[in-house]
């Protein structure tokens, strides 16, 4: 009977290190221990391992024999064996993988024949698309500039062009104002600088509050009304376009799912660019909803 002796912080470990290096199994073994260990002091001083012996029950051959003598004959039977062992797996990989693609081909085939037999289905009709309505800018009104010798204080321009140059020099913004009337006497300013963005604001706020005022301005104190219109950097052309291709859009989609959408609120004037873009488009409505300064436009489908 073989002895052999294994050394290990426990005795587990010292048991499985023998296990492993017999290539047996504790059943194949007697297991005694022939050194207790010790831990020492904090288990860092004086610490001693444990050594147990495992003596191999009824072994005809050692199994470190192999190891411990040189054997070429026995090294060359095992490498044989080995090599017989990985030939044989590959061959049933090969084997295996040859069924599957056996079972596979004929699964395809059938689905392909059963694609090929099935009736193509008969293309859907085509939506008819939603007409794209029609959008009108707004008829821009002939403006005949009055050169500013000739302004009047009286005149409806003439008070516009004072109160704003007044107005601007309070806000700090060094500009010049041109000023003009259309054929009913309505008042236009067109206001040149460099600083033009204090005087628009966030989606034109200030320019409209700042004509609001001087509207007021103008019309105090006078028999009928005269309506004032201020631009500057060509704001308002843009804000127009900008208006216009919103119309377009809501309109197709009002169009598309036959609901109703509602715009963002607006001032007056705006609200009166998207109803005059829509008043001839066929097949849309528009109608405003709503309190100031929330009060917004709503474009319907009409029935």
């Amino acid at each position: 009977m073989k002895q052999y002796e294994f050394s290990a912080r426990t005795e587990d470990e010292a048991v499985e290190m023998g296990l492993q290096e017999l290539g047996v199994s504790i059943a194949d073994v007697d297991v005694q221990v022939v050194e207790e260990g010790s831990k020492g002091l904090f288990g860092l001083f004086g610490s001693r391992p444990v050594k147990v012996r495992l003596t191999l029950k009824d072994a005809e051959e050692d199994p470190l024999a192999d190891l411990l003598e040189d054997k070429p004959e026995k090294k060359a039977e095992k490498k044989a064996v080995k090599a017989e062992k990985k030939t044989e797996k590959k061959a049933e990989k090969a084997e295996e993988k040859a069924e599957k693609k056996a079972e596979k081909k004929p699964e395809k085939k059938a689905e392909k024949a059963e694609k090929k037999a099935e009736p193509k289905a008969e293309p859907a009709e085509e939506k008819k698309a939603a007409p794209k309505p029609e959008i009108r800018p707004m008829e821009k009104p002939e403006v005949t500039m009055i050169p500013a010798e000739e302004l009047t204080e009286d005149s409806p321009a003439g008070i516009a062009h004072a109160f704003l140059m007044e107005l601007t020099k309070l806000m700090g913004v060094d500009v010049t104002i041109d000023m003009g009337t259309d054929a009913e006497g309505n008042v236009f300013g067109y206001i040149n600088g460099d600083t033009l963005g204090i005087l628009i604001g966030r989606r034109g706020e200030t320019l409209d509050a700042v004509q609001y005022l001087t509207s007021l301005k103008v019309n105090r104190g006078r028999e009928g009304y005269t309506r004032v219109t201020l631009d500057t950097e060509n704001y308002r052309a843009k804000r127009e376009d900008t208006l216009i291709r919103l119309a377009n859009r809501m309109a197709n989609r009002a169009l598309r799912t036959g609901r109703k959408v509602s715009l963002e609120p607006m001032n007056p004037y705006e609200r009166r660019i998207i109803h005059y873009a829509l008043q001839q488009t066929d097949g849309v409505d528009t109608h405003s909803e709503g309190e100031e300064p929330n009060r917004h436009v709503v474009i319907t489908q009409k029935k």
